[in-house]
């Protein structure tokens, strides 16, 4: 069966979702939401660079998107500086009996312990209205720590620690809004940027702690603990999203840590240089500038580092690719999942099923 499927964005991960919906034989795309208004009319195959028509233009009427009545939303919209607007949003497509993946807000990849309850009941409510699912995931919260590190699990005697790392190169990485205001980067360092505000780490990973804890089956101390060290840059840099001058923040390590009677079992840690010459004394990946390093300790000691890297060799935009396809590929097994929020825990196995070259 062919499942007919609005993009909603056409930004850095939404391009890419674009061309895997094309790629994949069920799935249809009927329709694009844009929110720059001189995108409106363009066709979406221009939008996401495919260098061929899909006949299917760009709109930035919500309604008329809604009444095609898609079986599936795949979200991509940039949610990070607007989470509960984009909640609100989510809430609207599955009361309106709409099926939805979406790359944001990642702290609905498992809410339990960072939400309200109340707003958690309130989306459950609305999936049971409509009929619909709501599936939060991508690579960063998602695929790499989530799925990842518990299908290794499968492999321990004993579990000591889960530990989720990123350790990435962001100079290619364009999101200015990310790199400028809510990480801090080129600020200075007197200031204390978003990220790093008390809280709002815990409410940015701590999904992913959680989530594999509850896959553990652990209670977790309350709250979750969180940890940071920032470093200055020792000369001027620039990346594709914001100039950094001598002095001003340029590096950034970061650990959210679910306990268990005071020691560390969960850790999701994030290692974020803005050059790859910076920081020479943090890990680095085994190969290119960007991985996802999961370590578990125990019985036996087992460590999997998976890398990624486009076609052009720039790992941040592979990482674009990546968070639009596990979305892109997990459709289907969305549509037929029960009603209300559903996370990793609750899909079945999702495969690149239909996207073999040359078949």
């Amino acid at each position: 069966m062919t499942l007919r499927v609005v993009e909603w964005s056409t930004g850095t991960v939404g391009r890419h979702a674009i061309a895997g919906i094309d790629a994949r034989p069920d799935l249809e795309l009927i329709g694009v939401w844009v929110s720059d208004p001189a995108k409106v009319g363009r066709d979406a195959g221009d939008l996401a660079g495919l260098g061929r028509e899909l006949g299917v233009a760009a709109t930035n009427d919500r309604d008329a998107l809604i009444a095609l009545k898609p079986d599936c939303i795949v979200h991509t919209a940039m949610t990070d500086d607007r989470i509960f607007e984009a909640i609100d949003d989510l809430i609207f497509f599955i009361e309106s009996g709409i099926n939805v993946v979406s790359s944001g807000p990642v702290l609905l990849q498992f809410p339990q312990g960072i939400l309200d309850q109340d707003l958690i009941d309130r989306i459950a409510a609305a999936g049971r209205s409509g009929n619909a699912s709501l599936h939060v995931n991508g690579i960063d919260p998602g695929f790499a720590n989530d799925m990842l590190p518990l299908s290794m699990t499968s492999l321990s005697q004993r579990i000591d620690e889960v530990r989720c790392l990123e350790i990435a190169d962001y100079s290619t990485y364009y999101q200015p809004v990310v790199m400028k205001t809510i990480f801090g980067f080129g600020q200075s360092m007197d200031e204390t940027p978003m990220l790093l505000y008390p809280g709002v780490l815990a409410m940015g990973w701590g999904s992913v702690v959680r989530q594999i804890a509850a896959g553990l089956d652990l209670t977790l101390d309350e709250p979750l603990v969180e940890r940071f060290d920032r470093v200055a840059a020792d000369r001027d840099y620039s990346t594709v999203s914001v100039d950094i001058p001598e002095g001003a923040m340029a590096a950034l390590h970061f650990e959210v840590v679910g306990q268990v009677n005071g020691v560390d079992r969960v850790v999701l840690e994030h290692f974020t240089r803005t050059h790859p010459e910076q920081c020479p004394d943090w890990p680095t990946p085994a190969q290119g500038d960007g991985c996802y390093r999961i370590l578990i300790s125990g019985e036996p000691q087992m460590q999997v580092e998976f890398t990624h890297h486009g076609e052009n060799g720039d790992h941040n935009v592979s990482g674009m690719i990546v968070t639009a396809m596990r979305l892109v590929n997990s459709v289907a097994a969305v549509v037929d999942a029960k009603p209300g929020l559903v996370t990793a825990l609750d899909l079945p196995p999702v495969s690149g099923r239909g996207l073999v070259a040359g078949r």
